[in-house]
């Protein structure tokens, strides 16, 4: 029997309309969909914003991936995830697994691929882009995210601003993703390097309560929401209320 194919699919970031047209076209062609949840439970928010689009003959099955740093316990998930899709797609059926924004941008998608290819080198496999939170969050505020010469740094913010205190001499607009438990820390970061005024929070990116959070400095104060990010530009164009 001819396996089927695994196609990777970004769902955009949260408002269902963002998903693109082949990503649409291609929920409707497969047998079966999978997406991500944490072990903790078996919510996927990527499932929510592809339901319109899907038949309702497509079943969706939750795949659990803990939410740790534990290496061996993550590479466990990932092959046993892997092991999963791929006796589907033994079956000759056509799968998708949808990820949140871009499916090649802090996905899960990325990780589950890599133990694919390991395990079932012969799979066919497609990826389909999608809208990421940072480009509808610049979007939704009017800002460009780069202009001329300037360059666009993307930083995650699972470890707080660290990361960019690295980079801050050499970064001319920044966007901070993971950004809600150390959102404090990256604040001050970005203060260090006189950007914080020149920076904008936006908190669940076209998902309902969502918020634009002109002074940072709140994220100092109290723990962000979990679809939380930050942009940043050196300049402040655009940024401005």
């Amino acid at each position: 029997m001819t396996p089927g194919i695994l196609y990777g699919i970004g769902v955009g970031p949260g408002d269902p309309d963002f998903i693109t047209l082949k990503a649409v076209k291609t929920l409707n062609q497969v047998d079966i969909v999978f997406a991500a949840s944490s072990a903790k439970n078996s919510h996927s928010q990527a499932a929510e914003i592809a339901k319109p689009h899907l038949k309702a003959s497509v079943p969706i099955q939750i795949l659990p991936f803990p939410m740790t740093r534990n290496r061996q316990t993550m590479e466990a998930a990932w092959q046993d995830n892997a092991e999963t899709v791929i006796q589907k797609l033994a079956q000759g059926k056509n799968a998708a697994f949808i990820t949140l924004g871009d499916c090649m941008t802090y996905a899960t998608y990325g990780y589950l691929l890599r133990s694919i290819r390991k395990l079932a080198p012969h799979i066919e496999i497609c990826s389909i882009p999608g809208i990421t939170s940072y480009q509808a969050a610049a979007a939704r505020i009017n800002t460009p995210l780069v202009e001329g010469e300037e360059s666009l740094t993307l930083v995650s913010g699972v470890t707080g601003g660290d990361k960019f205190r690295e980079i801050s001499d050499h970064a001319d607009n920044v966007v901070f993703l993971k950004a809600y438990k150390n959102a404090g820390d990256i604040v001050t970061a970005l203060d260090e390097a006189g950007m914080a005024e020149k920076s904008v929070g936006i908190v669940k990116c076209g998902l309902d309560g969502e918020q634009i959070v002109r002074n940072v400095r709140v994220f100092q104060e109290k723990t962000s929401e979990y679809w939380t990010l930050i942009i940043s530009k050196k300049s402040g164009q655009g940024l401005e209320s």
